[in-house]
């Protein structure tokens, strides 16, 4: 009987948060509200936070979201620098990740978009911001850092991409 009050209550608790679930309209309003300026374009909406563009992508069919930066071109890294970023993205790097596309490394953040919490939201694009500016010196997305072998070489500051 024990098993089978856990069964129910796991399968109801989807809906008893439903009302609590994120939407592009929410995730609009808060980036907007955290923004100093935005730009939607169908799902997705170009913002600027302090002095770096980023991007939010949403798909609500697909429950995914993303919100990311760029940040330097892969042609101007060697391969230390990229090697640092694999470094980051275990110790330092925390929510946020390095990521390569197009050619250009990126600060991104990505997660299930029903599931995002405000708070969430709004930390997230504090971190993407921060790994974006300490790209380069430290690599991180916060202060908190995972213990281990996190040496890597430190290098001048990237300037952050602005144009996509």
């Amino acid at each position: 009987m024990k098993n089978f009050a856990i069964i129910f209550v796991l399968l109801l608790q989807p809906a008893l948060f439903y009302g609590q679930q994120m939407t592009s309209t929410k995730l609009m309003e808060i980036i907007e509200r955290e923004a100093d300026s935005t730009i939607v374009q169908g799902n997705s909406l170009q913002f600027s936070f302090n002095d770096a563009v980023l991007v939010c992508i949403y798909d609500e069919n697909a429950n995914r979201m993303r919100i990311m930066t760029p940040i330097v071109k892969r042609e101007e890294l060697d391969e230390e620098a990229l090697l640092n970023t694999l470094v980051a993205n275990f110790h330092s790097a925390l929510d946020v990740k390095y990521a390569l596309s197009d050619e250009i490394i990126w600060s991104l953040y990505t997660h299930p978009l029903r599931e995002l919490t405000e708070a969430q939201l709004v930390d997230a694009i504090q971190q993407v911001y921060a790994a974006a500016i300490t790209f380069g010196n430290g690599y991180s997305s916060t202060n908190l850092v995972f213990p281990g072998n996190t040496k890597r070489k430190e290098e001048p500051k990237t300037k952050i991409l602005k144009k996509f």
